[in-house]
């Protein structure tokens, strides 16, 4: 597809500033536009919109949610060519609503933000890009999410080995992995997609894993010519399917239902039957209960490993010299191309980049104990600040939470436009509060509890990245008039 062009001028001066344009920042525009907020800037650091699914371009990246579901409320699309569709399908959708509605034309890529620092005297934020430019804003969407910076395992001599190596997330396109001898550290999300992918081509494929993971099975088979006419003649028939997806997915994110969490188990266990040796099943098999983990989907992993030219290692990793890595038995794996498959910094959101709020206070010092936000949203002492994908929010369809949020916000733009008021903040009392409650129910899903070695907690052992609550009750949340939370002036 064709981008179209663009202007490359970063005014100095913007009512609202967007920092990110994947689907979040995204929805953002459309929403300010829409409600008559037309000084705003998309900052991106990318080479145009998509966010994570313009970066995570690895073989075989693709949603776990379907489509149907995984799409705008306001903009369906009924050619989805599979139910989980993959990374390019994805990009392509995001690219298509942008030109749509004209979202280019507002947003400044190659445009990297390192810092936002509040002006209390002045009421703004001042924004300072990596190239040096300064931007103030009196308000800031931060749309970089939870999925930003990546995570390089610290790995003893990581930095020495010769052949190449790369993230998932940064996955190189003119690199070839034909014939090659690959290790892959890591059997979590990118993992399990990537491997199925790349073990055709290599020479000899060694999967590092720590953790045996969930993988259940998934219903994804292309959809027919005759069903894609369906859904191009019928838009209800479209409709309808997300509305099922919804209810479904409703169902399973709670982790409350023990039927649900024994079936997925037993499939689980189902999916597994397909690894041919007992011994490499059973070290394939996952210890910790279903949903301790972030559980994972596809019909195409276990196989895999009937390859001959597939080898699990679940010894862990003393060191990595010149050649390959040195086990914790002491054997060298030699290896030509060195792959991380291991996520990213996920409990710090927008404290990934320095935040300078009232009184001084640095983001990362107000989340000492772990990320927390009223909402989600926005944090007391950074006023006219919003994050969306921020802290337990991550659960459900996230671009229909992204919406949610988005209008969430747009509201209370519109309140202070309407009133005359420049400045807003959460109170304390306000987010403590929630947060308390939040946690209480966050501690009451058992499956969360467990000491798994997820993403979910930050180095203090909050839950800071997930939302114990349906899509529902959190629309149900972000629709309640909460004008005392804050405080306006």
């Amino acid at each position: 597809m064709n981008v179209q062009p663009h202007s490359t001028a970063l005014p100095a001066n913007v009512e609202v500033a967007v920092i990110g344009a994947g689907p979040g920042g995204m929805y953002s525009g459309i929403a300010l536009r829409k409600a008559g907020f037309t000084d705003f800037v998309i900052l991106e650091k990318a080479t145009d919109v998509g966010g994570t699914w313009w970066h995570n371009r690895y073989p075989g990246a693709e949603c776990d949610v379907q489509s149907h579901l995984y799409s705008y409320t306001f903009e369906p699309k009924s050619d989805w060519t599979r139910p989980y569709a993959g990374q390019a399908e994805i990009l392509d959708y995001l690219r298509c609503v942008a030109d749509k509605y004209d979202l280019r034309r507002s947003c400044r890529f190659a445009t990297e933000v390192c810092s936002a620092i509040w002006q209390e005297a002045a009421g703004h934020w001042q924004i300072t890009t990596r190239d040096g430019h300064l931007l103030r804003a009196n308000y800031v969407i931060s749309a970089i999410g939870m999925f930003n910076d990546i995570a390089v395992p610290a790995i003893p001599g990581l930095d020495t080995f010769q052949g190449t190596c790369f993230h998932t997330a940064r996955w190189p396109a003119a690199h070839s992995l034909q014939g090659a001898r690959v290790a892959i550290v890591g059997s979590a999300a990118s993992a399990v997609q990537t491997i199925p992918e790349i073990a055709p081509e290599v020479a000899h494929l060694e999967v590092y894993q720590r953790t045996p993971q969930w993988v259940l099975p998934k219903e994804d088979a292309p959809f027919s010519a005759a069903e894609l006419d369906q859904f191009r003649r019928d838009p209800e028939l479209v409709t309808a399917r997300r509305e099922e997806l919804y209810d479904a997915l409703e169902r399973a994110i709670l982790f409350d239902d023990p039927h649900l969490l024994a079936g997925a188990e037993a499939a689980g266990l189902e999916n597994l039957q397909q690894v041919n040796d007992p011994r490499l099943r059973q070290r394939l098999t996952p210890s910790m209960r279903y949903g301790c983990r972030r559980p994972l989907l596809s019909n195409v992993y276990y196989p895999t490993f009937n390859r001959d030219n597939v080898s699990l290692v679940d010894i862990g990793i003393r060191r990595i010299e010149a050649q390959g890595i040195v086990t914790d038995d002491d054997v060298l794996h030699p290896a030509d191309t060195l792959i991380l498959a291991t996520g990213f910094e996920t409990t710090r959101f927008l404290a990934s980049l320095e935040v300078v709020g009232a009184q001084g206070q640095t983001l990362t010092a107000a989340w000492e104990d772990g990320a927390q936000a009223y909402l989600g949203i926005t944090t007391h002492g950074f006023p006219n600040l919003f994050m969306l994908y921020g802290p337990n929010t991550n659960n459900g369809s996230l671009i229909y939470m992204l919406e949610l949020e988005v209008d969430y916000i747009v509201r209370h733009l519109r309140r202070l436009r309407d009133t005359g008021a420049t400045r807003i903040d959460v109170t304390a009392h306000a987010m403590d509060a929630y947060n308390a409650r939040l946690q209480e129910d966050i501690a009451a899903v058992t499956v969360w509890g467990a000491d798994c070695r997820g993403y979910y907690r930050a180095p203090s052992g909050r839950v800071v990245t997930q939302m114990p609550y349906g899509m529902t009750t959190f629309r149900q949340m972000t629709e309640h008039d909460d004008a005392q939370a804050y405080t306006v002036n």
